[in-house]
């Protein structure tokens, strides 16, 4: 039978692919001069978080951005998330800094540094709860990608959204496909996100205008989520997985009373 997996990526405003992180989309392309300080917001929303997943009981994989490990008051409330929440919690990478590899030119020595550099942060952060496990910031993610996440240490990917809308995010070909093909063959497994006849749910889509009713109706209608015991299993590619993400600073929306469109379980 088909499980859920409940994933949660840690992106702040300045994580933005319009402020750093992108060659082309961003004011600040490097990430060079874009400040790190958290905003209330997210912390905030990152203690909302922690509270509905106490609450709730679900099992949920945090993605983290390794910048946000190097500043006081992120770290401090990510490790407090982390032991607040225990074993209902896994951490995975989503980068050192946010930069889109995916659309810059291919660098595969680098993504390897940085991607090691990020599991080692989680790591020494997160210990057991760390997991090897890896999602591209801002959905870039190319084929070339695929063997340097390998020789990082990565075993699990989830970058793909595999819907048309955001085909451009694939790589020069616009292919998920080749995406899917590119994990496979370096023996990285792949959870993409979870789609309804083509449309993206996941993310963004949740909450813009003219996918967001659709998004919800789709969550409401995923299957029985992962349990804590069963959150390893993500990991073995004949596994039957659907998985979902949102943002961590949802939890700020509609005056702080935002939560996952889910099933009453």
């Amino acid at each position: 039978m088909s499980r859920t997996w409940l994933t949660v990526d840690t992106d702040d405003a300045h994580h933005r692919p319009w402020q750093q992180g992108h060659p082309t989309r961003s004011k600040d392309p490097d990430g060079l001069s874009t400040a790190r300080q958290p905003s209330t917001t997210w912390l905030s929303s990152l203690r909302r978080f922690g509270a509905w997943v106490k609450r709730t009981g679900h099992p949920v994989t945090v993605f983290v951005i390794e910048d946000q490990l190097h500043h006081p008051d992120s770290r401090d409330a990510l490790l407090n998330l982390a032991e607040a929440c225990g074993g209902l919690l896994t951490f995975g990478s989503h980068g050192s800094s946010h930069r889109a590899w995916g659309a810059w030119p291919e660098d595969p020595e680098g993504l390897v540094m940085a991607v090691k550099a990020s599991l080692e942060a989680n790591a020494a952060a997160f210990g057991d709860q760390a997991k090897p496990w890896f999602r591209a910031p801002s959905g870039y993610v190319a084929p070339w990608m695929a063997l340097p996440l390998a020789k990082a240490g990565i075993v699990l990917d989830s970058s793909i959204n595999p819907s048309r809308l955001v085909r451009r995010k694939a790589g020069p070909a616009r292919r998920w496909t080749d995406v899917a093909h590119a994990m496979d063959e370096a023996g990285v497994v792949e959870r993409p996100w979870h789609v309804h006849r083509g449309w993206p749910t996941c993310g963004p889509a949740l909450h813009l205008p003219g996918l967001a009713g659709r998004a919800r109706r789709a969550w409401r209608n995923l299957p029985p989520l992962l349990s804590v015991e069963e959150v390893e299993d993500v990991t073995m590619q004949d596994e039957d997985v659907t998985t979902v993400y949102w943002h961590v600073t949802d939890h700020a929306r509609r005056r702080g009373n935002w939560e996952p469109p889910l099933r009453a379980t």
